[in-house]
């Protein structure tokens, strides 16, 4: 090497901290152990001292298992396994590690060797008889692209991991806010402040039953108790009365499907949609019988037949200032009666599969204290 060279090499400045550049893991791979000897010795003179050897290329994977490298200095020509077999065994190892650099150094430099093995996942070439000099700042260059490559993915690990928990504060968000809407409709008619919160978990476990997609479950969990919200539209005096509604009282009453949905509709979210739709379409009969709009069969959204069939269930196994509440043999009594007219017959057999299992209902819920 020329001296007039010397000062632009000192002079360069890393990307990377240098004490960080020489703790990096080198993996030497040649089966002759004079050339193995001289590297170690170049390497190591460098300042390399985390470094690893062998004259054995079946040996690369476990040596790979143990060292962890961050650059594999390798011969193409060795018997058995030769530089190309060691590429190809290390293909997956490359692929999850994102970026794992191979110095091949090698006495064949013809194109076609060159490009076989840039084809096998070589990033750069030194030939043999090798410069002191030009092995160790292609390793530097090696080296320094690897460690800024970790860095970057460790960098955009951290960013997803803060977008993950950040999505999951959002959605714990969405999720209480829902579930104070809802408790605000219930608030009024419900003592227990607890039907909202039943209806969201039973209407979720018969949507398991009926092998809806998880994701669909999540949120009926999730909206199922927002049924009724319209009702904070309705006047007290109507929905506290003790006796039985007039027929203008009960047409009234009826709008409380039509009020959820304004409350709820027009929103771009997948959630709020189904929301909506629940709040519309609850009170709609699988005979086509019901309200607002007299739909029929499947053309009630199956979230509102589940919610159907949940929702006539705890009003009738609870009291209300209109009621008593009715035992659970009388109540399933009542709602097999109605399979083919008020309910989906599918939708009221996995509802009573849900209840004959018998098991205890608990979910989160927020709790109104008295006034």
């Amino acid at each position: 090497m020329n001296a007039a060279h010397t000062p632009a090499l000192e002079v360069r400045i890393s990307a990377v901290d240098p004490a960080e550049l020489h703790a990096a893991s080198i993996l030497v791979v040649d089966d002759e152990p004079a050339n193995v000897r001289l590297l170690e010795r170049v390497v190591r003179g460098a300042g390399y001292a985390n470094l690893t050897s062998t004259t054995d290329p079946g040996e690369v994977s476990r040596l790979c298992d143990e060292a962890e490298p961050d650059l594999i200095l390798l011969d193409l020509n060795m018997p058995g396994m030769d530089g190309f077999g060691v590429m190809d065994g290390l293909a997956g190892r490359i692929a999850a590690t994102g970026y794992l650099p191979i110095l091949v150094i090698t006495s064949d430099t013809t194109p076609e060797t060159r490009q076989r093995a840039l084809a096998h996942g070589a990033r750069d070439f030194v030939a043999k008889p090798f410069d002191f000099v030009e092995v160790l700042l292609r390793i530097r260059n090696l080296l320094e692209t690897r460690l800024l490559h970790q860095r970057l993915r460790y960098k955009n690990e951290e960013l997803e991991q803060r977008v993950r928990e950040r999505t999951t504060e959002l959605e714990s968000a969405q999720a209480e806010i829902l579930q104070r809407l809802a408790l605000a409709a219930e608030y009024r008619d419900d003592e227990t402040n607890r039907h909202a919160g039943r209806v969201g978990e039973i209407a979720a476990r018969v949507a398991e039953a009926l092998q809806l997609p998880s994701s669909e479950v999540t949120m009926i969990r999730r909206v199922a108790p927002l049924h009724d919200v319209g009702k904070i539209g309705t006047p007290d005096a109507i929905l506290l009365k003790p006796g039985r509604l007039s027929p203008e009282e009960f047409d009234l009453t009826k709008t409380h499907t039509l009020v959820g949905a304004r409350i709820l509709g027009g929103s771009s979210f997948p959630v709020l949609q189904m929301a909506e739709q629940i709040a519309l379409c609850h009170h709609e009969r699988w005979d086509g019988t019901g309200y607002p709009r007299g739909l029929r069969g499947e053309e009630i959204p199956i979230a509102a037949r589940i919610v159907a069939v949940v929702d006539v269930w705890d009003a009738l196994t609870h009291e209300r200032p209109y009621k008593h509440a009715w035992s659970i043999e009388e109540a399933a009594a009542e709602l097999r009666l109605q399979a083919g007219r008020h309910f989906d017959p599918r939708v009221l057999d996995a509802f009573l599969q849900v209840q004959e299992k018998g098991t205890q209902i608990a979910f989160d819920w927020p709790s109104v204290p008295p006034v």
